[in-house]
């Protein structure tokens, strides 16, 4: 099962191309300032608890996306269901040539640490990293915070390739409601 917050089955605004973006439910590190604090408690995530299966059909049935994009909360803190959904996604024939991206507030040497950190950095083609640092934010080429980094983890993208992903994005959706989704997505009052 996947404890998630939400999902966005096409955003150009978190990572590069059109992506399907999973917001995994709890986050534990605290980062102050997080532009997603209601992905926080884990106890939240009995509203959407998928399995890897209904993920995947999920993002099958999204024609003409890029890759998938994890993000947070704190995908990292769900490991045994975030690695079972990056092999699916990468052994499924329909989805295989899709690309993979990853936020974490953890580093990347925090993550090769972990039990299954080195397995999950396989199956990655880029991942953003580090704690959110308000005092540091940037907005800018996927990362939140200047103390970020971008790692390529594969030759699918350039550095370039990440800078040129948009900043924000804003849909709006059938019933009128307002997603505002990117790394300096837009305060808005309605």
């Amino acid at each position: 099962m996947i404890a998630l917050h939400a999902w966005e089955p096409r955003s150009r605004a978190n990572g590069p191309g059109a992506r399907f973006v999973l917001w995994f439910q709890g986050c534990s590190l605290g980062c102050a300032g997080c532009f997603n604090p209601a992905t926080h408690d884990p106890a939240a995530s009995a509203r959407h608890r998928l399995t890897v299966d209904e993920v995947v059909a999920m993002i099958a049935a999204t024609p003409r996306i890029e890759g998938i994009t994890l993000s947070g909360g704190e995908p990292m803190q769900q490991p045994e269901a975030a690695l079972a959904l990056l092999e699916r996604v990468r052994a499924e024939p329909t989805l295989a040539g899709l690309s993979t991206l990853a936020f974490s507030g953890y580093t990347i040497e925090e993550i090769r640490s972990q039990p299954l950190g080195a397995h999950l950095l396989a199956h990655l083609d880029v991942l953003i990293d580090g704690r959110y640092r308000a005092g540091e934010r940037s907005g800018v080429g996927l990362r939140g915070s200047t103390n970020q980094r971008v790692h390529l983890l594969s030759a699918r993208y350039t550095q370039a390739d990440v800078a040129a992903t948009p900043v924000a994005e804003l849909r709006i959706t059938a019933e009128g409601a307002v997603i505002a989704t990117g790394v300096d997505p837009l305060k808005l009052k309605l």
